[in-house]
């Protein structure tokens, strides 16, 4: 194992976050708060950490291979999370390291789950901190890590492959030309996102940490009452509009914008029909509950649905008010996600798509056992290969959403908490169900070891757990 080429891009992602420490240093500097000397403290020590740790391990460009990248994938995930607990830690929340640890994993991995309340009354640094830590969490620490660090080119196509949900082999023929288009669509969609957010009506402020945290998937908010705290309805069409949009594969979207045509996509098609089924569904039961127009309602019925199922996490109510059939809504969309190659978590559309497909061709197979029928994805046979991970993936996320769920009601949670907090952690969606960890609920009251189980299961989900998992295989560490 070489621990050379594990360490030196660690110790240029310490730089980077310093240098991102530098932007809530100065909103809070401009709002005359403390704290401002808290994230410029911490910049400068994690900064020299990690100009300490690159003049160590400098030198020739160190080969890296599928097993160091595995470990850099992991390591820089816990590193990064560790580094960005720091100023929540020393900032004057006066809350415990636990507490600070949980809040940075939830927003790198863009979950959304928070220890925090008073969010209204919070100075301007600890809520841009949490939108940027989304934000970059988004596009991925090592995409970003690619682009803007020269050391991190060597094995970029293996460490990017692990690190998001895009599987796609090398689209442009190097790693880094695609990074450098998939940032540039990035930055559009906050850009957009921020302006339509001033047009609704937002302020600056608020337009700024929403866009981040929208295009992310994130979906930290300035307020306790998250997205409720906006009157109107077009504020929750536009950010329905941009949930969507960054739930749908961004390959997808650079070569349809490069192409100037939009082609049809499956896993898009059946976001699309889950979304557009379930707001019906919310819509119909709502109206018993709620006294409001219908337009409102369908309204906020859609902007729930979308929240939920693109893993952001924005809540316009407490949706769990309006009956069991609709918790059980919310919580089956909870296991979905958005499309792969997206910054949404959950199992993803891809692989439902496929898993469904996969299924037709057992039933018709039973029914006439003679017949060719092969499971099939845009037209094409779904190869051997690509049926096992999917499976073995199944497996593996259904065995970690009940262990986890085992561990939580061993930590004295009861069964819908326990099971609710397992799923959100694991597809990285934000809120659960109940009043506990429910969209009008935090995480505060949990036990602390319960939230570091959750911190690690939020970076096993965002890892889409291959990843984690290998390590812990004995085969990986023989030589």
């Amino acid at each position: 194992m070489n621990f050379r080429a594990i360490a030196l891009p660690i110790g240029r992602l310490l730089i980077l976050i310093s240098l991102l420490m530098i932007i809530p240093a100065i909103a809070d500097a401009f709002a005359a708060h403390p704290d401002w000397r808290v994230f410029l403290v911490s910049g400068l020590l994690l900064g020299t950490a990690g100009i300490l740790t690159t003049i160590a391990f400098r030198g020739e460009k160190p080969p890296i291979h599928f097993r160091e990248a595995i470990v850099f994938v992991n390591a820089s995930w816990f590193a990064f999370s560790l580094a960005a607990a720091v100023p929540f830690y020393f900032s004057g929340l006066g809350i415990s390291f636990t507490d600070a640890f949980f809040e940075a994993v939830s927003g790198l991995t863009t979950t959304g789950s928070t220890v925090l309340t008073g969010l209204d009354g919070f100075p301007p640094g600890i809520l841009l901190w949490r939108a940027l830590l989304q934000w970059v969490g988004g596009i991925g620490v090592v995409a970003l890590g690619i682009w803007l660090l020269p050391g991190l080119r060597v094995g970029g196509s293996q460490l990017f492959a692990l690190e998001s949900s895009e599987k796609t082999s090398k689209p442009y023929g190097k790693i880094a030309p695609f990074v450098y288009r998939l940032l540039v669509l990035y930055g559009t969609l906050t850009l957009g996102c921020l302006l339509l957010y001033r047009l609704c009506g937002m302020s600056f402020f608020n337009a700024i940490v929403h866009s981040m945290t929208t295009v992310s998937t994130g979906g930290f908010s300035t307020s306790d009452r998250s997205f409720s705290q906006f009157s109107g309805t077009a504020v929750y069409w536009v950010a329905s509009l941009f949930m969507l949009l960054s739930s749908v594969p961004f390959l997808y979207l650079i070569r349809s914008l490069e192409r100037r045509r939009f082609d049809r996509d499956t896993q898009i098609g059946l976001l699309l029909f889950f979304v557009t089924a379930a707001s019906f569904g919310v819509f119909y039961f709502e109206r018993f509950i709620v006294h409001d127009t219908p337009f409102h309602m369908f309204t906020l019925a859609v902007f729930n649905v979308v929240s939920v199922i693109t893993t952001t996490g924005y809540a316009a109510n407490d949706y769990l008010q309006f009956g069991p059939a609709v918790i059980a809504i919310f919580f089956v969309l909870t296991f979905f996600g958005g499309c792969s190659g997206s910054t949404a978590g959950g199992f993803k559309m891809f692989r439902i798509a496929v898993l469904t497909s996969y299924i037709q061709s057992l039933l018709r197979r039973i029914v006439r056992p003679h017949r060719v029928a092969e499971p099939r994805y845009q037209g094409h046979a779904v190869t051997g290969n690509v049926l096992e991970g999917i499976l073995i993936f199944a497996v593996l996320y259904t065995g970690a959403f009940a262990a986890f769920s085992v561990i939580y009601m061993m930590l004295d949670l009861d069964l819908e908490t326990a099971l609710s907090a397992s799923i959100t952690a694991l597809a990285n969606v934000g809120p659960g169900v109940g009043n506990i960890i429910g969209p009008s609920g935090t995480f505060q009251t949990l036990p602390d070891a319960a939230k570091w189980f959750l911190a690690l299961e939020m970076i096993i989900g965002r890892l889409e757990i291959i990843a984690a998992i290998l390590l812990l295989t004995p085969d990986y560490w023989l030589d």
